[in-house]
């Protein structure tokens, strides 16, 4: 050995000994905090026991099946050992498993091209497939517990990933020996800092909140805000053109979230483009609620959201009607506010749009698993502990868990094995700029909407009046999109089915932000339109004409049609209500 090597060495010593020390101390400090809350240290934090029992007990009263999944998986061994024989020959047969689609855990060129780190990878996928098919494959058991023994054998699998561990990804292993050990104490120095930022919880960071203001580079999109109560903030953007159509549009965001998902960018803002084709865009920034509001309800933000909302926009603008937008959990309230209006004989809504709104919860994403009274009442304590109130990390912790693998585990492995700072991202700023939940209006959604389906069965009360949709006439637009999990397709169309007017159904390509969020300007994805309303999705889909691109066009073409005639643009500062402070407002900067 020379003396480079010897000091190379030395140095990686060295650097494996302080990454150990600072993650001996970062679970010490976990250990202790643990210890002040015991509650979270709970063996089934996800409730799954009770279902993992009922579908456990359905395989062992099958044990031929059994045999069957155990003689497949060994078969599929036996090729993995047979193949991997014959690479060593210099063979190059082709994969007994390999990545699905889309998968980055393996995008290292090493879990293909070095032997040992392919077979760990094929060993893992053969394995994990094995197990969630095995549980997928079970029958004659209650469809929710099946559903929630999937969905945690699917984030046990994807943990136990190679990817995520030093030893067994090339990666991670490449950077240790090319830093000297640097990577690791980097890695481990992040892992300490997420914990102390956590309160002794490891809240990983997905990109560095310094780089991102909201209202300098995010959130910047011109405006007045024009109206103020306890629940939102009514912004009013400023037009682009100097003629708008003469009724406005007022948008109504989820309050999980905060609004600027709208408006991130100047080149992927949906507010700027509405502006720039005419419309005076209005839209409620909802409150980032506080203990004092903890017993505000779903009619409180029926009546000071969208009641309080469109009357002042109308007064603003000097209309007696708006277009309104519900996104998510926005839009499941301006439904159940159509019905209501429709009961009160209220015609100010000339339409509706709803972004990934869900009316029909039955088939909800996977939302619906924390719905169960067990996981309420875990909720409840929370919010208890509080103030009333819970807090958005663990909304933002609820919403990871749903994308492990892109919003836990890639990070988990950048920051920690890797030991690199996560990458400036304004999505993933704005995904971690969660806002805190009221817990009689979050218990209550949760088991009226997600548990109890009262929406679509006709059984919801709001304010004494049972809310029934089909007595909305209001022309609608529904967007949905093909690979929602929150807000799936089939549980958006069922909802569209409930209307009693005129429904035009979407079905956007990606997910629950980017098949909403998907400028012209980018050209990107597609969209299927039918002009008909069949019995179920599939059927619509297979009348579905597919067009490439943004359908941010063909909304603009309906919404065009039911806005009016042109008018002079409107200036946010003149209108009849004193502008309160420019936009983005006060509410959306109110961290949790």
């Amino acid at each position: 050995m020379n003396g480079d090597q010897r000091a190379q060495l030395e140095k990686l010593s060295m650097n494996l000994a302080r990454a150990a020390l600072t993650a001996q101390g970062a679970f010490a400090e976990m250990a202790l905090r643990q210890a002040e809350h015991p509650a979270a240290l709970s063996p089934d934090p996800f409730h799954v026991a009770p279902a993992l029992t009922e579908v456990m007990g359905r395989l062992a009263a099958q044990p031929d099946r059994l045999m069957r999944a155990q003689a497949d998986l060994f078969a599929r061994y036996l090729d993995l050992w047979q193949n991997t024989a014959r690479r060593a020959g210099g063979e190059s047969p082709a994969p007994v498993a390999e990545p699905a689609r889309g998968d980055k855990r393996f995008a290292d060129p090493d879990w293909s091209e070095n032997p040992v780190f392919d077979v760990i990878k094929q060993s893992y996928l053969l394995t994990a497939n094995w197990m969630n098919g095995l549980v997928a494959d079970v029958d004659n058991i209650d469809p929710m517990s099946k559903r929630r023994v999937e969905f945690f054998m699917k984030m046990l699998t994807d943990a136990f990933s190679p990817s995520n561990f030093l030893a067994s990804n090339p990666a991670a292993l490449r950077e240790v020996m090319a830093t000297g050990g640097e990577s690791l104490v980097r890695g481990m120095e992040n892992f300490s800092q997420d914990l102390e930022r956590g309160g002794g919880k490891l809240s990983i960071a997905q990109t560095d909140p310094e780089l991102f203001t909201i209202g300098v580079n995010v959130a910047t999109a011109p405006g007045k805000v024009i109206f103020r109560n306890e629940l939102i903030e009514l912004l009013q953007f400023s037009p682009t053109t100097d003629e708008v159509h003469e009724i406005p549009l007022v948008i109504f965001p989820p309050w999980i979230n905060k609004f600027y998902i709208l408006d991130l960018r100047p080149e992927n803002s949906m507010i700027r483009w509405l502006s720039s084709q005419g419309f005076t865009v209005f839209l409620a920034s909802w409150v980032n609620p506080t203990p004092e509001l903890a017993t505000r309800t779903f009619e409180d933000y029926m009546r000071e959201g969208i009641y309080e909302g469109t009357a002042a926009a109308m007064e603003q603008a000097g209309v007696d009607t708006v277009n309104t937008v519900g996104y998510c959990i926005g839009g499941t309230l301006l439904s159940s506010t159509l019905a209501h209006m429709a009961a009160k004989g209220d015609k100010r809504i000339a339409s509706a749009t709803f972004f990934a709104a869900q009316q029909d919860f039955s088939e909800a994403g996977d939302l619906l698993l924390f719905s169960g009274e067990a996981w309420l009442g875990d909720l409840e304590k929370k919010m208890d502990e509080g103030g009333g109130v819970l807090s958005g990390q663990t909304m933002a912790d609820t919403f990871n868990a749903l994308r492990a693998n892109d919003l836990v585990w890639s990070f988990f492995v950048n920051n920690y094995l890797l030991g690199k700072e996560p990458k400036p991202f304004d999505l993933l700023f704005w995904n971690s700029d969660q806002t805190r939940m009221p817990k009689t209006l979050h218990l209550d959604y949760l088991r009226r909407f997600y548990g109890n389906n009262q929406l679509a069965k006709g059984e919801f009360v709001l304010d004494g009046v049972t809310l029934d949709l089909s007595t909305v006439k209001t022309p609608i637009y529904v967007q949905s999109s093909k690979e929602d999990h929150i807000a799936p397709a089939r549980s958006v169309y069922k909802g569209a089915k409930l209307f009693g007017g005129p429904v035009t159904f979407m079905m956007a390509g990606s997910g629950h932000i980017a098949g909403v969020i998907n400028a012209p300007a980018a050209n990107k994805y597609q969209y299927w339109t039918n002009d008909t309303l069949p019995a179920t999705l599939e059927e619509w889909q297979s009348g579905a004409v597919e067009t490439p691109g943004s359908w941010w066009p063909n909304w603009a073409v309906w919404l065009k049609a039911r806005s009016g005639g042109m008018i002079p643009a409107r200036d946010p500062a003149k209108g009849k209500l004193k502008p309160l402070g420019d936009a983005p407002g006060t509410y959306v900067k109110v961290k949790s």
